[in-house]
C-alpha cells in the first residue's frame, strides 16, 4: 500500500530581471509528494501498483499546486525522483496521463503534451522540472525550469513525484517564433 510521507512545496517569484522591472512578476511553483515505492529493491512486471496511484495522486498534487500558484497556470511540467533502490522506470510510472488529467481539469485545460524528467538520486535529491506553455509547446517564451530540492529525500525505497507551473512566461522575452496570443482555439479550449 502506498503511503505518501511528506508533502514539499516551492515558491519562487521574479520580480525583475536585467534590471527592468516586470509588468507582471513570474511565478514559479512546484508542489512534490514523498512516497514508498512498493517495487523498491525487487524486479516486477507489474507497475499496476504506481499506475493505479496516479489519479489519486494527480488530484492531491492539483490542488496543491492551484492553491500555492493562487492565479492562472500558463506553463507546466512534471518530474520524479527515484530512490536508489527503485528502477528508472518506477517514476516514469508515476508520470502517465492518469497523473496529468486531474492536473489538466484543475487549471481548466492544457492542450500540450506536459515535459517531464526523472532520475535516480540519493538523500538530497535535486531535480530541474522543465517547464513549456500548457496549449502549445512551441511557445519559447515559455521555455523554463524550476529546480526542487527535496533535503530529506528520497530514501532509497522511495519515490518524489513533482508537479511545477508558472503563472506567464520569461521577464523580457525576445526568442520570437509562436506567441502566446497566436495560440489557435481547438475542441472549444484555447
Amino acid at each position: 500500500m502506498i503511503k505518501i510521507r511528506k508533502f514539499v512545496t516551492v515558491i519562487e517569484q521574479a520580480l525583475s530581471e536585467a534590471g527592468i522591472p516586470a509588468d507582471q512578476p513570474l511565478r514559479k511553483v512546484a508542489v512534490a509528494a514523498i512516497f514508498n515505492n512498493p517495487y523498491a529493491g525487487r524486479y516486477s512486471e507489474d507497475l499496476s501498483e504506481l499506475i493505479d496511484f496516479n489519479p489519486v495522486l494527480g488530484q492531491t498534487l492539483a490542488e496543491q499546486l492551484v492553491t500555492a500558484m493562487g492565479q492562472p497556470i500558463k506553463s507546466l511540467g512534471k518530474g520524479a525522483l527515484i530512490g536508489m533502490n527503485g528502477d528508472a522506470i518506477h517514476g516514469n510510472a508515476c508520470l502517465l496521463g492518469e497523473v496529468a488529467k486531474p492536473i489538466r481539469d484543475a487549471i481548466g485545460g492544457g492542450l500540450a503534451w506536459i515535459q517531464s524528467t526523472t532520475k535516480r538520486s540519493g538523500f538530497g535529491g535535486m531535480i530541474d522540472i522543465p517547464l513549456a506553455h500548457k496549449d502549445a509547446l512551441y511557445v519559447r517564451g515559455h521555455y523554463d525550469t524550476i529546480t526542487v530540492h527535496v533535503p530529506d529525500g528520497p530514501l532509497p525505497d522511495e519515490l518524489v513525484v513533482i508537479i511545477a507551473a508558472t503563472n506567464r512566461g520569461y521577464l523580457n522575452p525576445r526568442l520570437g517564433g509562436l506567441q502566446e496570443a497566436d495560440i489557435k482555439v481547438r475542441d472549444g479550449l484555447r
